[in-house]
């Protein structure tokens, strides 16, 4: 298998099975009419991870085959430009935040503004949609960026994924949720349904390339290994349906969602194609101030802590909640950033070391229960650390 990254200096072509090709950024300059109201002087530029894959050919790819395959896709990919949109174009497509719009103010009306991840056409923006309804969906390039949109006043809202019931949790996002002061005021659970789209007179036989966010490919693997096609890495998945729409590419198709066809005027080839019907993802809901927690109806509660080193240490700090019937639906680890390794005090040669751990904890009670408050009072006394990210309404809807 050979590879191919965009957006690598190109000295840095190295590694025998996986080479690297520079990107240069080009501003267009432009008017683009979108929802955000306000256009900005820097143009979206769309990061792509090319990889190769002889999956679904009769036999083993030779070697120069694949260094051609290689210098075919940087050909392709040479020079991706940060587009933007004129007016006169059919479809108005609102161009990611990016850091550098941050320090601009572009608060313009009276809907909420939420904030997401990608562009328009991505499964994020219909989660938002889905959270709130008539809201004005921003994009954003990253994810730090939606959190620091929300702590600048840029938008009101913020709707980002944390888990997917077949790839996992978002690890980069529970990251960010200890490193921002943002609270957890809701959830969404989406179901995700990939669809393969392509330019209009683009049949199934003429593709040779499919692009798509690398999870969505995984979450498609049967169907793509049946159409022998070539596996390409991007960002996102109506980042993918995008670029393959402005560039009108006749052998090259993308796994996203049915908005994204209609957004960017595609032809829709084949729906639900994912392997496992049962896709779904949860969506985390922020916000600057949390929301008062109630009893009225089912809530979730989620915490950061950490504990120091020793035996059962972990168990006690989970029956605090078994203890009172509270029940845990997420259990989650990651590596304490600042300080990733531990030295125990009875260590006296210093070759004694532990992985230091965050742990995130979601449990099926609100902060209004004096059976939840004094669970954490039990917690802190022991924990070294402790936070409550949010509690907030559970969603039991997966429409």
């Amino acid at each position: 298998m050979a590879a191919t990254r965009i957006g690598a200096p190109a000295n840095s072509l190295s590694h025998p099975t996986r080479r690297r090709a520079s990107s240069s950024n080009q501003s267009i300059t432009g008017s683009i009419g979108c929802r955000l109201r306000k256009s900005f002087d820097t143009g979206q530029r769309l990061s792509i991870r090319v990889s190769v894959e002889g999956d679904g050919y009769p036999g083993e790819m030779k070697k120069s085959e694949n260094e051609a395959r290689a210098l075919e896709l940087r050909r392709v990919f040479k020079g991706l430009p940060r587009y933007e949109f004129s007016s006169g174009d059919s479809q108005f497509y609102p161009r990611p935040l990016s850091a550098s719009d941050l320090s601009k103010s572009i608060k313009d009306g009276s809907r909420i503004r939420v904030a997401y991840q990608g562009v328009s056409g991505a499964y994020s923006e219909s989660a938002a949609e889905k959270a709130y309804p008539d809201c004005e969906a921003v994009p954003c390039e990253q994810f730090d960026i939606a959190f620091q949109a929300v702590e600048q006043w840029l938008v009101d809202r913020a709707v980002l994924p944390i888990e997917n019931s077949l790839g996992g949790s978002i690890h980069r996002n529970y990251d960010l949720l200890l490193r921002h002061r943002l609270h957890i005021v809701g959830e969404v659970q989406f179901p995700v349904r990939h669809c393969l789209l392509a330019n209009h007179g683009v049949r199934v036989e003429d593709l040779t390339r499919v692009l798509s966010h690398p999870q969505a490919l995984a979450q498609c693997e049967n169907t793509l290994t049946n159409l022998g096609v070539i596996r390409e890495a991007v960002d996102d998945t109506a980042g993918a349906a995008k670029f393959v729409a402005v560039h009108k590419l006749k052998d090259t198709a993308a796994v996203a969602s049915f908005g994204a066809a209609r957004i960017y005027d595609m032809n829709v080839l084949a729906q639900d194609i994912q392997d496992d019907p049962d896709n779904i993802t949860r969506f985390l809901m922020l916000a600057r101030e949390p929301v008062i927690p109630g009893t009225d109806r089912p809530f979730k509660t989620s915490i950061v802590f950490s504990l120091e080193e020793g035996p059962g240490v972990l168990f006690k700090a989970l029956a605090v909640f078994a203890m009172r019937s509270i029940n845990l639906t997420k259990i989650e680890s990651r590596p304490q950033r600042k300080r990733p390794l531990r030295q125990p005090v009875e260590s006296t040669n210093g070759s004694l070391k532990y992985f230091d751990y965050l742990f995130y904890v979601d449990f099926e009670a609100s902060m209004a229960d004096p059976n939840s408050q004094n669970a954490l009072r039990h917690l802190k006394e022991f924990a070294t650390f402790l936070r409550v990210l949010g509690s907030y309404p559970i969603d039991i809807s997966l429409t």
